[in-house]
């Protein structure tokens, strides 16, 4: 488990290593539908405000991910303002058994709220529910948990899901005219936010015939995995055309390799962070990839994790609560595949012509 600061942080750690493997092998859910089992009945904020001095535990897929810690100083950011804090912690490693302690330490702490991008739908849940009957409150973000009817949950959506995957494939089908082998590297095979997309990228690739999708290969956010599974790519298909990267992790390494291996031709694209990216778009080796603002995507969790504790919004469809310099946000109704979910806003393509503007 790696901590980043306060020494909250590694409150009940190894106390809580102890449990994962029983909290992994208890969890066996699969609706998402939203449910009142499991929580803390809500309490009542007859004020409206945000209560000061909470305390918000922001649990990433890993601390060595920078998507993950924009997202985080997002975070921050919104606590900052709300008067509270984050105490950001999990693992060097993007598994579900690594964020469990994090989880556990947070119980241990009396933290407000848990704001956790999932490396696993179903693997998280007992811990979870664990720590929503003791009161803290549990916001999902970047990936979702899956744990049907408890705990009760909120799920902060980066872009529309479909979008997401249908709009990667138009942009590389645009690239190679529509046409030929493609593959995608994706994050961790259990990774709830990539196999959805994923998924809506195969129904998109039914409007490009002349497209065939060879293989989907997992990276699991790692930089050295993600260059193997490349390299294994690109040596099974020799007449490769295009990949897709939904992945910063992925997309970047791919890019530094294709950078230095011009002779191999294929067409990258995929989700990105400009900063990381800038270089390979100035170059030539990639013409156009996808994201969003993670920080900003952070601090939409924060505001919803903080409103939440303090009784002033809940997840029922229509409920409503306001997120700083972002605005108002209305909760979306859950159904059996998706949970309650607000939604930051649509991904921005990046290419030569707007790259300079973007510095996260």
């Amino acid at each position: 488990m790696n901590v980043f600061s306060p020494s909250a942080r590694r409150v009940g750690a190894l106390t809580a290593t102890a449990l994962v493997f029983g909290s992994l092998a208890a969890c066996s859910s699969q609706s998402t539908k939203p449910a009142k089992a499991g929580s803390a009945p809500a309490s009542v904020n007859s004020s409206g405000a945000i209560k000061k001095g909470q305390t918000v535990y922001f649990i990433p897929k890993d601390t060595q991910n920078p998507y993950e810690v924009l997202a985080d100083k997002g975070g921050e950011a919104a606590l900052k303002e709300l008067g509270g804090k984050v105490v950001v912690s999990s693992g060097t490693a993007a598994t579900a058994a690594a964020q469990i302690p994090s989880i556990q330490a947070a119980i241990q702490a009396k933290a407000s709220a848990i704001v956790i991008a999932a490396n696993d739908p179903k693997a998280l849940c007992p811990s979870l529910n664990q720590a929503a009957k003791t009161g803290i409150k549990i916001v999902a973000f970047d990936s979702d948990i899956s744990c049907g009817n408890a705990p009760e949950h909120l799920f902060i959506n980066q872009a529309d899901t479909k979008r997401i995957g249908t709009s990667q494939v138009d942009l590389l089908a645009k690239q190679i005219n529509n046409t030929g082998e493609i593959a995608i590297l994706s994050a961790a095979a259990s990774a709830t936010n990539q196999n959805a997309w994923i998924g809506y990228m195969k129904e998109q690739l039914k409007k490009y015939p002349k497209m065939k999708l060879v293989t989907t290969v997992y990276g699991n956010d790692d930089p050295a995995t993600s260059l193997t599974v490349l390299k294994g790519v690109l040596s099974a298909y020799p007449n490769l055309k295009g990949i897709i990267s939904p992945t910063t992790v992925g997309i970047s390494t791919a890019a530094q390799y294709l950078s230095t291996h011009k002779e191999v031709k294929v067409t990258l694209t995929g989700l990105g962070l400009p900063s990381q990216m800038k270089a390979y778009i100035k170059d030539g080796t990639v013409e156009s990839f996808e994201l969003w603002d993670p920080s900003k995507l952070g601090y939409l969790a924060g505001y919803a994790a903080a409103s939440l504790a303090s009784g002033i919004t809940s997840v029922k469809a229509g409920a409503t609560f306001k997120a700083g310099t972002l605005g108002s946000y209305t909760v979306l109704a859950g159904d059996a595949q998706n949970s309650p979910s607000v939604v930051l806003g649509p991904p921005t393509v990046f290419n030569k012509a707007n790259i300079d503007k973007f510095n996260f």
